[in-house]
């Protein structure tokens, strides 16, 4: 098992990644493979509802997204995170998601496999990023792995942020229930429990 995780900071290795990186150790002390994915610092375009991604792969290639897409296929569950911008989430992943969360649901890349948000901060505005987040998964079928906190650090510095005790801690819970849920799903698969019963899409427009 492999639990993918983006970090939608624009700094490699900051508080964002600090924190990625505690529930990343629990879910390797818990036998499950890791890999973070930084998006980068560099622009992202934003989804521009071409509807030309009905292949499974966004048609704009001059960034990560479709390959993230490819990732995003092998693995089985999923961590985002991302620092407190203005009361949301980073431009990086908020443009980043919107595309590849269009792009890869044709090629079946969420469904069904659990997925968290974690988000850093220096103070406020953490659970409306928090929320904002959270969406993504709910509008997928995805399972919302929970922790013992609203899933959030604090600090301006990753040391800072490593003070934050009852943050690093819920990073940990985190990681540990991720694997606990993704073993679930395991064992039912292998007592034979199928997936739920999927139904063909239905669209309602509000406006006739």
């Amino acid at each position: 098992m492999k639990v993918l995780l983006i970090n939608g900071s624009p700094n490699a290795a900051g508080c964002t990644y600090t924190a990625l990186s505690e529930v990343a150790k629990e879910l390797e002390n818990e036998s499950i493979k890791t890999e973070i994915f930084h998006v980068g610092n560099k622009p992202i375009r934003s989804c521009t509802a071409c509807r030309a991604c009905t292949s499974g792969k966004c048609v704009f290639k001059d960034d990560d997204v479709n390959m993230v897409i490819d990732k995003a296929k092998e693995a089985d569950a999923f961590v985002f995170g991302s620092p407190v911008h203005f009361a949301g989430a980073s431009g990086q992943i908020s443009s980043f998601l919107s595309r590849l969360f269009f792009a890869g649901r044709t090629g079946g890349c969420f469904e069904n496999k659990p997925g968290a948000a974690i988000v850093s901060c220096r103070r406020g505005g953490a659970t409306a990023t928090f929320d904002q987040l959270n969406k993504y998964f709910s509008i997928s079928n995805m399972p919302i792995v929970p922790s013992q906190y609203w899933n959030m650090v604090h600090g301006n510095t990753p040391e800072e942020v490593q003070q934050d005790l009852e943050g690093m801690q819920t990073m940990r819970v985190l990681g540990r229930n991720m694997a606990w849920l993704l073993k679930s799903i395991q064992a039912g698969k292998c007592a034979g429990i199928s997936l739920p019963k999927k139904e063909p899409r239905v669209a309602t427009n509000f406006i006739r």
